[in-house]
């Protein structure tokens, strides 16, 4: 009891120093949450594990109805003869619903089959025209996730810490991050049944996110 008052004084002073940097931060820059992400170009070759990386290109991408899409790349490989596409869109801001994202970005329709990994995240299973996707969103901070709530549960544990006030109190970080590395692979079902194509994409998602997840564009 006795420790619990001693510390009492030390976190309320603590709290009332946080509350009052955050009042100075809106009097004297109200406009500085206006986050502009900083530019950044995929890398041309990425290589993944156990595939054969071919040369990669940009994507098509119309800036003028997609505003929100900093960058984008299409990404092949080769495994014998199984071939296998990556494309990967960096979106700033995003809600992260990438049922949306595949509405407006691609023909690919939205898929109702959500994986879990605990290592990695959540991520979308779908076949649709001989073709079998992954799709999910790679988060700067966290696990994947494929719907709104996920992508802010997400968010929430990992943007909203002590350490990350400081900066957004110089305007050097956005303090709820909502960028998002979207990606879909897919490869070909003529030859392979739906389950076998999905541990395919799911081990090649797996190499591919310890790749990217670490080094996701600095904010």
């Amino acid at each position: 009891m006795i420790l619990s008052k001693r510390l009492r004084i030390p976190f309320l002073t603590i709290t009332c120093s946080g509350v009052l940097l955050v009042l100075g931060k809106l009097i004297v820059a109200p406009n500085s949450n206006e986050y502009t992400a900083k530019p950044f170009v995929l890398p041309s070759e990425v290589p993944l594990t156990q595939w054969q990386s071919l040369p990669s290109q940009s994507l098509f991408t119309p800036i003028v109805w997609q505003p929100n899409l900093m960058t984008s790349r299409n990404y092949q490989y080769q495994q014998k003869d199984l071939s296998l596409d990556i494309e990967m869109r960096y979106l700033v801001p995003t809600s992260g619903n990438v049922k949306t994202l595949l509405q407006t970005y691609t023909a690919i329709p939205a898929s109702t089959e959500i994986r879990h990994q605990e290592e990695v995240g959540f991520y979308y299973l779908l076949v649709d025209e001989q073709r079998a996707y992954l799709s999910s969103c790679i988060n700067p901070r966290g696990k994947t996730t494929v719907t709104p709530q996920q992508f802010t549960e997400n968010g929430n544990r990992h943007d909203l810490r002590l350490n990350r006030l400081l900066p957004w109190l110089m305007g050097e970080v956005q303090l709820r991050d909502r960028r998002c590395l979207w990606t879909n692979l897919s490869i070909p079902v003529e030859d392979t049944s739906p389950s076998e194509a999905y541990q395919i994409l799911e081990k090649a998602w797996f190499s591919w996110y310890q790749s990217w997840q670490p080094r996701f564009p600095k904010s």
